[in-house]
């Protein structure tokens, strides 16, 4: 594979073609993205995010800004916002507007003054530096063409002090259980797709980005290179997914 060329699931594509077809999945999912979040994992993606959300720990006694990227839906964003103060305010940056459209629909007038939607890509964030107090990203990052490029803005937008977590699917990591859940995932959640949104080739490849994705040791890595430190990764449901960390100090 060459520098200008990229995956998209198990297809090698040119780089400048992958944030395309990623758009295109999510524009033909967006709807019913939450039902199929639910059936996929058997309701599992909302307690991982609740677990992401105790691991930020927003504060309930000062002011919070919050950067939660590729979270069009609000899923994490309205977490974050319930488990902080009122001074706590989030912002959710996606690069699909249909996504965007689902979040802002679910917000509604809940949280008003307290959140905000902006278009964008992970890779170019139309933010100064030292902007933000923490940044999450669930289930997005493997999605984005230059994960390096990304991490490095995450980094730049934080202020010092600031924490980076991102919650993604990771390596099962169970004898017997890995083969079940590859089993799974490539027979059972593509023809979930197709019965609930009518489209399987976007399933296909939500799968197979997963297993294209580093090892947590191997993300790791790249973490730290973007310039954090305190870098930690911590498995859950047996390596299904794995919360990692990292502090801009």
């Amino acid at each position: 594979m060459t520098d200008e060329n990229t995956h998209f699931g198990f297809q090698s594509v040119p780089l400048g073609e992958k944030q395309g077809k990623v758009n295109e999945v999510f524009r033909s999912v967006a709807s019913r993205y939450d039902l199929m979040n639910d059936l996929m994992s058997a309701g599992l993606h909302r307690l991982w995010k609740d677990a992401l959300v105790s691991t930020l720990r927003p504060p309930r006694d000062r002011p919070f800004r919050h950067l939660d990227v590729a979270g069009g839906t609000g899923d994490v964003a309205f977490r974050i916002l319930d488990a902080g103060g009122p001074q706590t305010h989030v912002t959710v940056l996606d690069i699909n507007g249909e996504m965007l459209k689902v979040g802002a629909e679910r917000a509604g007038h809940r949280y008003e003054g307290r959140i905000d939607f902006v278009e964008a890509n992970a890779e170019e964030l139309p933010f100064e530096p030292k902007t933000f107090d923490a940044y999450t990203i669930a289930f997005g990052i493997r999605n984005v063409p230059r994960i390096d490029r990304a991490l490095r803005e995450a980094h730049r937008v934080l202020k010092p002090g600031g924490r980076f977590l991102c919650l993604e699917f990771s390596k099962v990591d169970v004898p017997v259980l890995d083969r079940i859940y590859d089993a799974y995932s490539f027979n059972v959640i593509p023809k979930l797709g197709q019965m609930v949104t009518g489209d399987a080739e976007s399933y296909q490849y939500l799968v197979e980005s997963i297993r294209r994705f580093p090892t947590p040791v191997a993300f790791a890595r790249m973490i730290e290179e973007a310039g954090f430190r305190r870098v930690t990764h911590r498995a859950l449901t047996a390596g299904v997914v794995a919360i990692h960390s990292g502090w801009k100090i």
